[in-house]
């Protein structure tokens, strides 16, 4: 699959311009599977909360592509080996690190295909692509899959301070316009270094790290685990749970052949056949956003009130604490709603419910981020940083919310 080389730069509004570092590049990126990233949602429905929140996956992931070739540059200034094999393998698996997620993203990551996450779709779509391209993947597929004998390459795509996380703190942080989450990441990827086969932050750059552990915090509640965004993603989700009940039940529900398939059918990882990956390559926000218009007008009361519910932005209420909600307070909520419009208990359970949501900035024990100390010693961020306590930073914050229908 040869594809003319015409494009070679993006414009991007975080980085300026970013060019195409390679034909087998500009092939994947010209690729069916990676087209459709232009039509999810890189934050899923957080532009109910923050309307400049229309950005996509494509764009994270040329983001990402641009942080990897400086960080490449960087390592290699610094004398770290890293072969053209490598490099090409290390820009391929950023690039492709996401091309599993469904509609919306992370809001209907277990909605559409149950039980399956969007890395394992990532690496079929990959393993598809590598079939495709005659193994020129084999590389970027053993760095995603953590495999690769050279440590750090995995990190760089997979770790808590990777090229991921680095470029969606920024990007997110720009069109949310939640200043908090932006950070410094072309400082971040300057102090990087390798030692001993370990990717490493050099004590200097400290204070970027504790910029970014601490961004990431702030995002997380502002904007990931907003309670807007929160309340809507379930709605979301419930709504295609409806849609799952009608169908299995009978039902005939106007919604494009793609996702009908999707519905009728429970998928599982193993039925990713090459089929079934071509399916899902069609798949995006507009097949939901389509029904759900469609689905606003159905007989169920259900399914078309969650429908109204997410167009028109008039959510249930949501209540948030940092102790687990009156169980007397939502079975309150709960029976009113059931009596004002004569519903069963499980169809109550779609507007009434409660549930909680955790948050851990940094997970110490697991892949942390270690610093080069000026003596040449090694060790973990916590511990270097005087403004980073490790008990704080590594505590699970868990909040409790109850969503139920305002009071009209």
């Amino acid at each position: 699959m040869i594809i003319s080389n015409k494009l070679k730069i993006f414009n991007d509004p975080i980085y300026g311009f970013i060019g195409i570092p390679s034909t087998l590049i500009f092939n994947i990126i010209a690729h069916p599977y990676f087209q459709r990233l232009r039509r999810i949602s890189q934050t899923g429905l957080t532009y109910l909360v923050y309307p400049g929140a229309q950005h996509t996956r494509f764009q994270h992931a040329l983001g990402c592509m641009h942080l990897m070739e400086q960080a490449v540059q960087i390592l290699r200034f610094k004398g770290v080996k890293i072969s053209k094999k490598e490099e090409e393998g290390l820009l391929c698996a950023i690039l492709l690190h996401d091309i599993g997620h469904g509609p919306f993203s992370h809001a209907m990551e277990h909605t559409i295909v149950e039980g399956v996450d969007h890395e394992a779709i990532s690496l079929v779509f990959m393993q598809q692509l590598n079939k495709e391209f005659n193994g020129k993947l084999d590389t970027a597929i053993a760095i995603f899959k953590k495999e690769h004998p050279k440590k750090f390459l995995n990190d760089l795509v997979s770790s808590q301070l990777d090229m991921d996380r680095l470029d969606y703190l920024k990007r997110d942080s720009f069109y949310t316009g939640v200043a908090e989450g932006n950070i410094n990441a072309e400082r971040l990827i300057t102090m990087l270094n390798v030692v001993d086969g370990d990717l490493v932050v050099e004590e200097k750059g400290i204070y970027s790290v504790e910029k970014f552990l601490m961004a990431r915090r702030f995002m997380y509640w502002q904007v990931y685990l907003h309670k807007t965004g929160l309340v809507a993603e379930q709605l979301l989700i419930k709504t295609l749970k409806r849609a799952k009940e009608l169908i299995h039940s009978g039902n005939n529900l106007p919604c494009s052949s793609i996702l009908s398939f999707f519905i009728k059918n429970k998928i599982t990882l193993k039925d990713f056949n090459a089929d079934v990956i071509e399916k899902f390559s069609e798949l995006d926000d507009i097949d939901i956003m389509a029904a759900i218009k469609e689905w606003q007008h159905n007989s169920d009361f259900v399914l078309s009130t969650l429908s109204r519910m997410i167009l028109h932005r008039d959510l249930l209420h949501i209540k948030m604490k940092k102790k687990p909600i009156s169980a007397i307070k939502v079975k309150k909520e709960f029976n009113l709603f059931k009596e004002k419009h004569n519903l069963t208990d499980e169809e109550t359970a779609y507007f009434v419910f409660s549930g909680e949501i955790k948050n851990t900035a940094y997970i110490q024990h697991v892949q942390p981020i270690k610093v080069l100390k000026e003596n040449g010693k090694i060790t973990d961020v916590s511990k270097a940083s005087d403004q980073l306590n490790s008990k704080t930073l590594s505590k699970t914050v868990t909040k409790y919310y109850a969503c139920y229908p305002k009071i009209e």
